[in-house]
């Protein structure tokens, strides 16, 4: 069961597979995420050599917002929130769904390393509680966790009313399919605030609903404090978004697909002196334009690509050039991403930028 687990760290390949086959069973929630980007999945089927997530995004965000070596996925499993490091094999299908192919983690780690993660934005969640008395009184839920709660009385107690070491009854509803009706013990109380630990330990499929609830709110926190555009400061010249081409009729295409939260567009040809002039103190990401996969051709990006600051981010796109070719010009170039420019492309790539220049620029 999942709740029975406790070991924080998984790396038998045996109990990898039993946590994948159980979020499987059950559909499990995941988060599949690169140091730019994340989507939202669910756990379909789980293989001999790999497992099938729900490819419920763009076939375009699939192929290229995942490529990359730093994917990992996250997923409740009881009390942990299991992350481990993954790779996009394919894509296939699944209980009859598109699915995303994708290889099995070697370690499975909890990513909280506390007992048990503790939502703090709840929302005004009434609370009903018994006494050591037996009298119902009420409240309002602070955070929560898969282990526990806080809860904040309306009234002063009195003496004696409520002592740590109780053990009570306490009932709220976190929606119209999740309500939590269980005994707790009370650990600590302070002014109007007490906390308790469910005893027994919550199981089953009520631990799996909270598991799932409490680790959404958590990626929605971790989403919300994801770091914005930086405000100006005069001292620090501001970052920029540099595109190295000669095309510029690539230049006004691209501006056109910069996302709110970058700086403009520049373009600048692609020759040495124009990348010499970003200058070793300037701050920009940088899109390097590839158009060609001949030998020329990479030898000239490869010596643009050595002429900037080995600090500055950069970016690969390529039109009319293999995506294959690409990727291995990308690696030559040292670029943090490599995209084959379509005729029509989607949300991916501003995405892609922005989370790449947050990255860099927070």
């Amino acid at each position: 069961m999942a709740g029975e687990r406790t070991e924080a760290t998984i790396r038998n390949a045996g109990l990898i597979r039993e946590a994948l086959y159980n979020a499987c069973a059950r559909n499990e929630i995941a988060i599949l995420s690169t140091p730019y980007l994340r989507f939202e999945t669910c756990f379909l089927l789980l293989e001999a050599s790999q497992f099938h997530c729900h490819a419920n995004m763009e076939l375009e965000d699939a192929k290229y917002g995942m490529r990359s070596p730093e994917l990992s996925i996250r997923f409740p499993y009881g009390q942990h929130f299991y992350q481990g490091a993954t790779r996009l094999l394919g894509l296939g299908r699944a209980l009859g769904r598109q699915s995303l192919m994708l290889s099995i983690p070697a370690i499975l780690e909890d990513g909280e390393y506390r007992r048990a993660y503790r939502v703090t934005r709840v929302g005004r969640v009434p609370v009903t509680f018994s006494t050591r008395k037996y009298e119902l009184l009420s409240g309002h839920l602070v955070n929560l966790s898969t282990s526990g709660v806080l809860v904040h009385f309306s009234r002063d107690y009195e003496e004696g009313e409520l002592l740590v070491g109780d053990t009570i009854h306490l009932a709220f509803g976190l929606n119209d399919s999740l309500r939590i009706n269980t005994r707790v013990n009370i650990r600590h109380v302070r002014e109007r605030l007490f906390g308790a630990e469910f005893r027994p330990p919550l199981e089953d499929e009520l631990l799996e609903d909270l598991s799932r609830w409490v680790f959404q709110r958590r990626e929605a926190e971790i989403f919300a404090q994801a770091p914005g555009p930086a405000a100006k400061d005069e001292e620090t010249p501001e970052a920029g978004l540099v595109l190295v081409s000669a095309s510029a009729e690539l230049g006004e295409r691209l501006a056109a697909l910069v996302p709110a939260g970058l700086p403009p567009l520049r373009r600048v040809a692609p020759t040495l002196q124009s990348v010499k002039d970003l200058g070793p103190s300037r701050k920009a990401l940088v899109i390097l334009h590839a158009d060609s996969a001949a030998w020329e051709a990479r030898k000239r990006l490869r010596t643009l690509a050595e002429a900037l600051p080995a600090a500055l981010p950069r970016v690969l796109i390529g039109t009319g050039v293999d995506p294959g070719h690409l990727a291995e010009m990308g690696a030559e170039v040292k670029a943090s991403w490599t995209y084959p420019l379509q005729a029509s492309p989607g949300s991916i790539f501003g995405r892609l930028l922005l989370g790449i220049f947050r990255k860099h620029f927070p």
